[in-house]
């Protein structure tokens, strides 16, 4: 397992992030679901997912514990996206995220991150999925929390 970009997100992910820091559309947001660790596929058949509703609809599901539930961003909680100029990349970030007492039940595997043009109604067929990280956390009762890598969950760089 390891962290990877969703293919229909690929050279995408950047101006998906920018789309939501810049109200394009005014209802658009990023998700943040959790799979669990029962039923999750690998990462090759995952990859290959064009919208949340269908990352879920094999055997992979979101956990059922009580304390999870999906975060959703919105431009205030972004940072601007923009280039930098002296490394060459574009990093893309999220506030790490907090999910107050969750109880024990179903083990986490990982972290999507997807965009939604309407988080005021939208559906999951028409989530985006763009990044999938490791996320392996049994849930005890206390606060879970991702903390996202400093350098963001995302970089646009020249190929290696």
């Amino acid at each position: 397992m390891a962290d990877f970009v969703f293919n229909i997100a690929k050279g995408r992910v950047g101006e998906l992030v920018w789309r939501v820091k810049n109200n394009d559309p005014s209802t658009s947001g990023l998700v943040v679901a959790v799979l669990a660790v029962t039923g999750l596929e690998t990462d090759a058949v995952l990859k290959d997912k064009d919208t949340l509703s269908a990352v879920l609809a094999g055997t992979t599901n979101e956990p059922t514990n009580t304390g999870y539930v999906r975060k959703v961003l919105t431009d205030v909680d972004l940072d601007a996206v923009a280039p930098d100029d002296a490394n060459d990349w574009l990093a893309t970030d999220i506030p790490d995220q907090v999910w107050l007492e969750v109880l024990a039940g179903t083990n986490w595997a990982k972290l999507v991150i997807g965009y939604d043009p309407d988080t005021t109604g939208g559906a999951d067929t028409a989530i985006i999925p763009m990044t999938c990280q490791d996320f392996a956390i049994e849930p005890d009762g206390t606060d879970v929390l991702a903390q996202i890598n400093a350098g963001g969950f995302f970089r646009a760089q020249e190929p290696a």
